[in-house]
């Protein structure tokens, strides 16, 4: 099999795991939104990170969600937080666990970075849930 053939599986692999994930109304903007400049970025992205790593035996969807929920806390980016919380939700993560989650960043990350996480989380919450 070609190195291209092989990117290619990989990409079509983790386009299928990005839309189960964050939503295919969520990757149809994204996609949408790819321009000559950032059409680079998003292939990586879907090849590597959704196509790569998502699709690994290793760990299940909602490990691996919890896991970017801390990570996205800890690097401060609310944008794809709030993706990832709804990432989260779809995978079976709780509320509660979310939660749990996010009161661990704040010991080990930092309380600021925390609270504006448990804000992004509630509003997500809020809008898919009957909490």
């Amino acid at each position: 099999m070609s190195t291209d053939a092989t990117r290619r599986e990989t990409y079509d692999a983790g386009m299928k795991v990005r839309e189960q994930v964050v939503g295919a109304d969520y990757v149809a903007r994204a996609v949408q939104a790819t321009n000559d400049f950032n059409r680079p970025m998003q292939e990586l992205v879907t090849e590597y990170c959704w196509g790569a790593v998502w699709t690994r035996p290793g760990l299940g969807r909602r490990e691996r969600s919890m896991i970017n929920l801390a990570m996205l806390t800890a690097l401060g980016k609310p944008t794809e937080l709030a993706a990832h919380v709804r990432g989260a939700l779809t995978n079976g993560v709780t509320v509660g666990e979310i939660q749990e989650v996010l009161l661990q960043t704040a010991v080990y990350v930092g309380v600021p970075a925390a609270l504006e996480s448990f804000r992004v989380a509630n509003e997500v919450i809020t809008e898919n849930t009957d909490v």
